[in-house]
């Protein structure tokens, strides 16, 4: 068969009760676990009162929701996990045969990062030989893509695969509270990356920055494993969370579930400067959703002319070329790299877009460990130019463009197919991460954007 093929650099980005994407079936995105200043693990007491919803949509007006107390919160069954369809023996073997051609093709890493490749193949067909159900299946193909180790490459299961495009499209659909979150595994808890408007996570008070610790009463994150199911349940449902601000106590907070849709937002807003200048901000939640450069420019405009600009790319995992180009277009222009594969390379040249004074507005980018491929890759190419600086923590160096190949089955293996050589430096990313001009970052549950110390950081570097 022909495969379909694509290119992509790869975001997985995690939703609270929603089509969970990173489920035990995709294997860890190129984002680390952050790295945690060494803490108690936070008590889950919170103030025991008798709760009642802050918010209760529209749709479940006339539906009874109980008073509950934190103690005795719902208790709701564990939510089914959308089904794959089933897959023969025969279908699975012939995945299989096609997974690894295209590896031994393709893979940039032609020493499969110092591997046994062939033993690899032969350990994983005797698991297929052996006889594997429909979830088995997909487990064992994400592990073996896994074992390649460049902590990039993946396979998506059909079901994977469908939420992976409703994201790329900006069509996020789940029933929940409203929120993004990535997990911070040592702290056992999720931190909030944004909420969605006028859900009832926004309604109930939460914000970009506060952390989830447990779902009607049980650790979200225990003993190595996200419950991120604990949190689903049926529209109109309710569920109890305790969450912690920064610099705050938990606290238990009762939330109805609703239908949750629309694309992944930017914040963007004006700065607060001691001197009146117009510095404005954009956080960019990642490449991996087309409505965003079209938000970016709405933002651009609405700012009117700047004297400084902070793009936020700390939580930017990356995305997909279509998002990354028109964005880059908006402050600068030229051939700004090359990817590199095995058998060729082909040129990043950008078009000027200019939005007012984009093109030669002064620059600062936030960075850290969550930012990401094509995320380090648009850091990177501003500061190998000299565009813009670099602010934050050292970003941890995954930069393989990845390609994908879609199967019968409707599974999709996403693999590290180049590499991305900067015009200026020609650094090794890969090898050095995004090295900022200058450090400043902290934990991202423990600030607010009122105390943000990269921000702090970015402003003294535009002199203002």
């Amino acid at each position: 068969m022909k495969l379909k093929r694509l290119t992509y650099v790869l975001l997985i980005a995690s939703m609270l009760a929603c089509n969970f994407v990173t489920s035990k079936l995709i294997p860890p995105t190129a984002t680390p676990v952050p790295s945690i200043t060494p803490s108690l693990t936070p008590s889950l007491t919170a103030t025991r009162v008798v709760l009642t919803p802050a918010y209760i949509p529209s749709i479940c007006q006339n539906i009874p929701v109980a008073t509950i107390a934190p103690a005795t919160a719902l208790a709701l069954p564990t939510p089914e996990i959308e089904a794959n369809p089933e897959i023969s023996q025969e279908l699975q073997q012939k995945v299989f045969d096609q997974t690894v051609e295209v590896i031994e093709r393709v893979y940039v890493y032609t020493d499969f990062n110092g591997l046994d490749w062939p033993a690899m193949v032969s350990k994983y067909q005797a698991k297929i030989d052996a006889g594997l159900g429909t979830q088995d299946f997909y487990i064992t193909m994400s592990d073996m893509i896994i074992e390649l180790g460049d902590e990039h490459s993946s396979f998506l299961s059909p079901v994977d695969v469908a939420a992976n495009e409703a994201e790329l499209s900006g069509n996020n659909e789940f029933v929940g509270v409203g929120v993004f979150i990535i997990p911070q595994m040592d702290k056992e808890q999720v931190a909030l990356i944004s909420v969605f408007p006028n859900s009832p996570a926004e309604y109930g008070g939460l914000k970009a920055h506060d952390s989830i610790l447990a779902v009607d009463g049980k650790r979200i994150i225990e003993n190595g494993e996200v419950y991120i199911f604990l949190a689903r349940g049926p529209e109109c449902s309710a569920t109890v969370l305790t969450v912690k601000s920064p610099g705050q106590e938990p606290r238990d907070v009762i939330f109805v579930r609703e239908r949750i849709q629309g694309p992944s937002l930017i914040d963007a807003r004006l700065v607060p400067t001691t001197d009146g200048s117009r510095v404005g901000y954009i956080f960019i939640p990642s490449f991996f959703d087309r409505t965003i450069p079209q938000q970016i420019e709405d933002a651009l405009n609405e700012f009117g002319p700047l004297d400084g600009l902070i793009l936020d790319n700390r939580m930017n995992g990356g995305g997909s070329s279509d998002v990354l180009e028109p964005i880059l277009s908006y402050f600068t222009a030229g051939t700004l790299g090359e990817f590199v594969s095995r058998e060729e390379s082909r040129p990043l040249v950008i078009n000027p877009d200019p939005i007012q004074n984009s093109q030669d507005v002064p620059l600062i980018v936030l960075v850290g460990e969550e930012t990401a491929s094509f995320g380090e890759i648009f850091s990177g190419v501003l500061q190998d130019t000299g565009r813009a600086k670099i602010v934050g923590q050292t970003t941890p160096g995954n930069v393989e463009t990845l390609h994908g190949y879609d199967f019968e089955d409707g599974s999709r293996m996403w693999i590290a197919e180049e590499v991305f050589d900067p015009s200026i430096s020609h650094a090794k990313w890969e090898d050095t991460g995004i090295v900022t001009d200058l450090e400043a970052y902290a934990d991202w549950d423990t600030f607010t954007f009122e105390n943000d110390p990269s921000v702090a950081a970015a402003l003294t570097l535009l002199g203002h």
